[in-house]
């Protein structure tokens, strides 16, 4: 076999590279998720606040009422948007982890497929059957992968999609109203 140990640590090397790149955009999108919940908690505390002191002036049931109406208004418009920011975080995050996916997945992909083909070419005579079907597995595992890449990235863009129209669709009914 013609494939050196020189060949398998620099594969190696490059896998740990991959890992250590998803673990750092995985970190990076976690960081995010948690500036928004920490934003999001202080507004809530904030309003929270500010809501009380209201609550605190009101004199009559009429009043009550109508600071009720008025609290209740924007919270549509409050989940939509923290919709969109959490979207946002997660498609970006998942258009990073599947970029960095699919290089590493073809390099591997490249670095098996040498492998096997230098060990095919080492075959014993009489065993070109059992090649055949070692390469037609190899195309039809390649075939296998580009299908569910494709598959996975036309359910993220219609998550997506699906996310924003209903964005829309809660904005413009909370606007109506």
């Amino acid at each position: 076999m013609n494939y050196s140990n020189d060949q398998l640590i620099a594969a190696q090397k490059t896998q740990l590279q991959t890992l250590t790149d998803l673990s750092s955009k995985a970190f990076a999108s976690f960081e995010k998720l948690i500036e928004l919940n920490m934003a999001a908690s202080k507004a809530i505390l904030e309003e929270s606040i500010a809501n009380l002191q209201a609550l605190a002036s009101v004199k009559d049931a009429q009043g009550f009422l109508s600071l009720q109406t008025e609290l209740v208004k924007p919270l549509p418009e409050k989940m939509a948007s923290y919709s969109r920011h959490l979207m946002d975080i997660f498609s970006g995050t998942g258009a990073e982890l599947a970029s960095v996916f699919e290089s590493s997945s073809a390099e591997s992909q490249k670095t098996v497929t040498a492998l096997l083909e230098n060990s095919l070419k080492n075959a014993p005579a009489g065993s070109e059957a059992a090649v055949a079907v070692i390469k037609q597995a190899m195309a039809a595992s390649t075939s296998a992968v580009e299908t569910a890449q494709k598959s996975a990235k036309q359910a993220a863009q219609l998550v997506e999609s699906n996310l924003t129209a209903l964005t829309s669709t809660a904005t413009a009914a909370q606007k109506a109203e």
